[in-house]
């Protein structure tokens, strides 16, 4: 069974979290909110169909996720210009910061975690894995935009 591919994923991906999850409650963030605090420090303010869509997570718990970060001081929200019915999320400084600490968290594992690995082939594990996330996402120009941001944003 540990061989099975599922497997192999998922105990890779158990693995970061659960090394991850004491930096999330020192930063002071929740569960699945460093993605939308990345997505918001590469795209800029957007709204939370946006960030649901991209994500393609449930626009209700994005909704539940956003007002956690808007009363921890992560984001603000704000009506659209364009549509009152839109409403638009924007990072804060603080909301930044957070971002930024959480980054160098993930770098840390990640070198961490690969650091029996030959440069080449992390190279090879890292293109394989985006090859994945565009190939089976819906988003796949949006997946590839992002992964582009971050990559200049955190080299």
């Amino acid at each position: 069974m540990e061989r099975m591919f599922h497997m192999m994923i998922y105990r890779a991906f158990h693995a970061q979290r659960s090394c991850l999850r004491p930096h999330l409650d020192e930063i002071g963030l929740g569960a699945g909110q460093p993605k939308l605090l990345a997505y918001l420090a590469a795209h800029g303010p957007c709204s939370q169909r946006e960030l649901a869509d991209y994500f393609e997570i449930d626009p209700a718990a994005v909704s539940r996720m956003i007002d956690s970060l808007v009363k921890g001081g992560f984001i603000t929200r704000a009506p659209s210009e364009n549509n009152r019915r839109c409403g638009i999320v924007c990072l804060t400084p603080k909301g930044a910061s957070a971002n930024r600490e959480w980054q160098i968290s993930c770098q840390a594992l990640e070198e961490k975690m690969l650091a029996q690995m030959e440069a080449g082939d992390v190279s090879a594990l890292k293109e394989w894995l985006h090859s994945i996330v565009l190939e089976n996402s819906s988003f796949s120009s949006r997946a590839e935009e992002l992964y582009e941001r971050l990559d200049a944003q955190f080299p």
